[in-house]
Parts: C-alpha cells; structure tokens; sequence
C-alpha cells in the first residue's frame, strides 16, 4: 500500500457545516484517478461508510449526482460532511484494506459481519517430548501441527475426545505431566496411554500421534484399516485384551465420522458459503470441510439494510470473513458475486496459493451447497421467530416498568465474593436481539476502604467507574439516546437491572445521582423467600414493591437476564480466585525463576515447606547457591533481616 493518504474538509464546526453533494464535489475535484478506499463522516466525525474503488476520482463523481441513488444511498449522500482518501498499488489492495476498515470502524452503511471471534483449532503441540494434544485459539506461535479451523469449542472438544478415545493421546499440561507418580482416571477410562508414568514409552507415544496425525490430515480409512490388521493379528495370538484396545479405538474413530454428519468424497478441502434472506435479515451458513471431514458449521447474521439483495451481502461478506482467518483452496457458494475475479485474485496474495471460488451446479458439490442453503433458511427462521418473541417480551417489559419506549440496552449488574475475598463486580447487556456479549465488562473491586463482603460499596464503586467512564467518552444521555432507530446497541442503557433488594436499589440510585444522572429507570430484582425462582419482588425508585404473576413471560424473562449477570459474576470471581491460587509465594522472592521455583519444590515437595526450610537446607538445592539460600530466607523470615 502507497503512504498516501488525504484528508479533505472544509475546516468549519457546529451545526454549519455543510453536508451533501456539495462537499463531495469539492473532494472529487482533487481526488486521484487511482484504485484505493474512500470514507464518508458526518458532522460529528463518525464514519458513515467505507468504499473501494478502481478509480477513487470516478466513484466520487458518481455520488455527486442527485438523482438514480437508492433511498439508502442518498441518505447517506446527505448526511457526509467530510471524506478521507487512501490511495492503494492494486484494487485488490484496496478491497484488502476495504474489509478491515469495515469490520474496525463498522460504518453504519455498510454491510458489517458482526461476529468477530477467531475460530479454534486442534493443536498436536511439540514443545515437549511427549507430544499433547489441546484446543487452541488466537496466534500460532506454538511448535506443533495445527489442524481447522473448527465452527466452534463444541466441535473442537467432541473430536479431541474422540482422538483421546482412539489414539490415546496426551492432552494434560506439562506441569500436570511432570508432577504425575501414578496414572490418572483418563489412563483408567482408556482415554490417555499414560506416558508420564512410564505405561507406554516415547517411541510407542509417537506412534500414536502419527496415527491421530494421518487421521486429522484425511488418511482416516489407511489408519482404519491399519487398526483392524492389529486387532486381528492380536486375536490370531489370542492376546485378546490388546484386540479388544483396538475394537474400541475403531469405534472411537466411526464415532466421530458418524457424528460429523455429511463427509465429502470429492472434496477435501473447501469452505462452503450459503445466504438465505427474508423479511429484511440475511442469513449466511458456512460449513468447514478439511481432510475430508465436515468440521463444523455456523450461521451469521450480517446487518444489512433492507435494500441490500442476496449478492450483495454475500459479496461483502467474504472479504470480511477472510480479513483475518486462512483461506482454503477452494471456496463454494450459493450465489454468484459480482466481485469474484477480485476476490480470488486477492484471496490467493494473501494465502501464497490459488485459490478457487466457484458456484457449483451439478455434482456432491452442488450437493454441500444445496445443505448448506437449507441450513440457512433453517436457522434464518428460527431466528425470525426468536427476534419476533423477543420483541414481544420487551414490548411487555417496558409497560410492566413505565419505560417510554422499547428498551434497547438494557444493564445488569451483580456482584460475587467468598467471605469478602477475590470480589468482583459484573454487567450483562441484553437488548432486541438477545444477549450481546461483547459489551459485557467485569469490575475487580479496587477500593482498599471497602469492608470485607460490604455489597452496598462493591456497587457503588461499580456504577460510579461504569458511568464515570461513559459520561467521559459519550456525555450526558439525552432523549434519543437508544430507541428503535438506534444503529447498534446505543452506549446509554433504557434499564438498569440490580441484583437486589431496596438497599441495593437506594445505593444504586444514590450513586447515579452523585454523578449527575436522574434520568436512568433502575429497577431491583429480590430473591424470592428462600431464594425460590418466581417469588422474586420489585423495587422501582419512589414506588411500593410488587410481584409479576408467576407464569409471566416477562417474570420469566428476568430471571434469565439475572441468572445470566449472575453466571457472568461467578464465572469472573473464579477466574480471579484461581489466578490467586495458582500464584506461589516464591514468585515474590528476586532470582527465583521456572527452573528454581520447580527445583525447590521438588526438594521440599510444597512453598510451605520451602519457608520452614534453614539456610543450610536450602543451599543443598540443586542451583540454590549460598547468597540466593540467604535471600530465600530473609524473605520468609522476617526478624532474621
């Protein structure tokens, strides 16, 4: 990519700035001849939507005319008021940087592929002798063998049991292997031939994994067949216990074939797209094949506007999806895109190879399409049918609780401790389309004034560092903050939900008006008597408590977002309080690293132990010299300093 880069605007604020096709003229005049990718900014500077271009100049000329837009695009004609030019070597540069900038800045306009989570993979890991198999996720830097990716953790997990099953495979951390004296009840259940004790030695644990590798890379019916020759070969020797090792491995391996469910046989490796659209929501399934095994699949659902067609969705739903996830040799869609010829051109750049993108019309591959499509529409109206309820439920919702309008944010926030220990505090967000993951936040109480297990000031320091936060990044919420119109999930919230009664509900409330904010609907959510589901009360600022009917969708409805804050909550504690407890005092003491710490407690057999331990005793470790013995014991032993 060129390091040019231009800025254009007419330098003026406020509410007169001009905006239109008039700005556009002007940025069309000095605009280059050039491929490259444009982005058009309203008043505020927020992006409205990014675009590439052979020719930056002509694309810009063609929003120059008033007439022949779709309603979509002359609304957004309308409201930029500022364009930003990036010039690129290739189009194929610019649809390149086009998909990154969308899926970044996520422009209102656009066509923007919403689930941005990275797939995971199997991983056959290499950095120690004893090879260990493990779902793995994010950057490849680990030595080994990677294999995916899978559509999900599900998929990744169901298969590494299956190869536990059949090849018997390390899957425990190395701590957890170098700490082992007996085998554990993985080597019991037959699901690990136990290499850490001795039970199988290297060469025999390589063995297998050779196996499980010619499995994952597609040769499953040759490591079939090598199996069934041993079982019978150890029949014929009447070693009838090693045959029946061998029946069950081959089991293992039929079980995970017949639960992966279509397995191509002319196809090894391919992901296969397909788009379904209706009542304004697109839908688009990918499956994953590789080695010949279905690998999983999963539906997206990109927002679009109404006005975009099948095409145009999957068009731009491609770049997206492979901005950041490796690309196979051959790529099978539903539709024909306008752009295919682009894509393959940059698709094989960036992947070192060819790349083939077609759409098949006869044939097993026509086949997986046609599966894939049916899945689409499949999952297309079951969440038409999910968003129609949902909508229902927060229609009822909000005149259950006064609300002036639909919520669409709504927040809810709980906390969780042990005796006052490792507390932290925890938001959920939910809105029409259900939970949104991705806004959740954890809070790890900070405050050294707060008490021991005191709940009230655990969730004042949480709304007063959540809500400090968004007045400082968004301002004060105004009247149109979230609503139907809103683009997104709006950063103000229409309900704020408390895990509690009215003593958490005057803190909550308390807290928000010392900030300046009165014009939030907080509600607290009770437990019912003895914590019973159904029985939960009411309290609303101002207003007498009161119960919902017990069979009320919307009671319903609640329970599910608390427990949701409340799994959030507990899940976060737990991850804090085992970091806690995998901390070691001896990670504290200056020159004491992996190899030390491991030695020590190998010669003492726990941290405890090591700080009963004299300067004598400890100098007799191995790599524990004099002065280091010294420290190590001045650190626990306080009055010797």
């Amino acid at each position: 990519m060129s390091d040019a880069d231009q800025k254009t605007t007419d330098g003026s604020d406020g509410p007169s700035t001009p905006c239109g096709p008039e700005v556009i003229k002007a940025v069309m005049r000095s605009a280059p001849n050039r491929p490259g990718v444009y982005r058009m900014l309203d008043v505020q500077g927020d992006v409205l939507y990014v675009g590439k271009a052979k020719s930056l100049k002509k694309r810009i000329q063609s929003y120059t005319r008033l007439m022949g837009h779709t309603n979509r695009i002359a609304r957004m004609i309308a409201s930029t008021a500022e364009m930003e030019l990036i010039t690129t070597a290739s189009e194929t540069e610019a649809l390149l940087l086009e998909a990154n900038l969308i899926k970044k800045l996520k422009p209102r306009f656009n066509i923007n592929f919403r689930d941005d989570k990275s797939f995971p993979y199997i991983l056959i890991s290499r950095e120690h002798e004893i090879a260990q198999v493990v779902k793995h996720r994010g950057a490849r830097n680990r030595k080994g063998e990677y294999f995916g990716p899978f559509a999900s953790a599900g998929a990744v997990n169901r298969t590494i049991n299956a190869l536990q099953r059949a090849f018997l495979l390390r899957s425990c951390s190395d701590s957890v292997y170098e700490s082992r004296t007996r085998p554990c009840l993985l080597f019991q259940i037959k699901r690990c031939s136990a290499p850490c004790t001795g039970e199988i030695d290297a060469p025999g644990h390589d063995a297998l994994v050779g196996e499980a590798l010619s499995f994952l890379s597609g040769k499953s019916d040759a490591v079939r067949e090598h199996m069934s020759a041993l079982m019978e070969r150890a029949a014929e020797a009447l070693d009838f216990e090693q045959a029946a090792i061998y029946r069950d491995r081959i089991a293992a391996l039929s079980h995970v074939q017949g639960h992966q469910g279509i397995n191509p046989h002319t196809v090894a490796e391919a992901d296969v797209f397909a788009v379904a659209q209706e009542g304004g929501q697109t839908c688009v399934q990918v499956f994953f094949f590789r080695a010949g095994q279905n690998w999983g699949n999963r539906a997206y659902f990109p927002r679009a506007d109404r006005s975009h067609t099948e095409v145009d969705v999957l068009d731009a739903f491609l770049a997206q999806f492979y901005d950041d996830k490796p690309c196979p040799k051959l790529v099978l869609l539903s539709h024909p895109v306008t752009q295919r010829a682009l894509l393959v051109e940059a698709l094989t750049v960036k992947t070192g190879r060819k790349v083939t993108i077609s759409v098949p019309q006869r044939g097993e591959k026509l086949e997986l399409v046609q599966h894939a499509a049916s899945n689409a529409r499949e999952a297309l109206g079951r969440r038409m049918a999910e968003s129609a309820s949902q909508l229902k439920l927060l229609q009822a919702l909000s005149d259950r609780f006064d609300l002036d309008q639909l919520p669409q944010r709504i927040e809810v926030y709980d906390n969780s401790h042990i005796q006052g220990a490792h507390p932290v505090g925890a938001m959920i967000v939910a809105g029409p389309e259900g939970f949104e993951k991705s806004q959740y936040r954890k809070f790890n109480i900070k405050s050294p004034d707060i008490a021991a297990g005191d709940d009230y000031a655990m969730m004042r320091e949480v709304l007063t560092r959540r809500f400090s936060r968004l007045l400082k990044e968004e301002g004060p919420k105004n009247d149109d903050d979230g609503g139907a119109e809103t683009s997104g999930t709006p950063p103000w919230p229409d309900l704020v939900l408390i895990d509690g009664g009215a003593g958490q509900l005057g803190v909550a409330v308390e807290t928000l008006q010392d900030l300046g904010i009165e014009s939030l609907k907080v509600v607290g959510v009770a437990k019912g008597p003895d914590r019973n589901a159904g029985r939960e009360r009411f309290f609303l600022p101002g207003k007498s408590d009161f119960m919902l009917e017990p069979r009320d969708p919307v009671l319903y409805y609640l329970q599910r977002l608390r427990d949701e804050a409340h799994r959030f909550a507990i899940g976060s504690h737990r991850a804090r309080r085992k970091k806690a407890i995998g901390l070691s005092p001896l990670d504290e003491i200056g020159g004491i690293g992996a190899t030390r710490k491991r030695a020590l407690l190998r010669h003492f057999g726990s941290a405890k132990a090591v700080s009963r331990a004299s300067v004598q005793d400890l100098a007799a470790v191995e790599g524990i010299s004099g002065a280091l013995a010294r420290t190590i014991y001045e650190h626990f032993n306080e009055a010797a300093q």
